[in-house]
């Protein structure tokens, strides 16, 4: 089988990040007076997300903290944790378990889909001692 093509600039990437954490946010509203145990777990999701997202280095940000290579394997243990929350919280055999499923799977598609570098880019720091005295 051939790989999919990589058509999903890290712009595109970044700004489905932000919308992906703003529909959990969503979704924990919407189940907050249904299940609160999905609820606690749109929170947890949502919050890795926007977590995630804001330390990464998308092209042209400033902060360095996650390299936007390293994306890849972090957005699908997100999708993993996304789709694995409900049997986790005990509400694997409720409707509510959709929303995850769901959430898990556009994650998988968006990383599979996305252009990632290939190597991270090293950044040479000079080490330099304070003079004694």
């Amino acid at each position: 089988m051939k790989p999919l093509p990589r058509m999903i600039s890290p712009r595109a990437h970044a700004i489905f990040d932000y919308v992906a954490a703003g529909a959990m946010f969503a979704s924990a509203a919407w189940l907050w007076p249904r299940n609160k145990r999905a609820f606690v777990a749109a929170l947890i999701c949502a919050g890795t997300e926007l977590g995630v997202g804001m330390l990464t280095d998308y092209p042209g940000r400033v902060r360095r903290v996650i390299h936007f290579g390293a994306r890849r394997e972090i957005d699908l243990g997100l999708a993993a944790m996304m789709a694995t929350m409900p049997d986790f919280l005990g509400f694997d055999d409720e409707p509510e378990k959709k929303v995850f499923l769901a959430q898990g799977l556009a994650f998988t598609v968006l990383s599979e889909l996305t252009d990632f570098p290939e190597e991270p880019e090293r950044v040479e720091r000079s080490r330099t001692r304070p003079r004694a005295a």
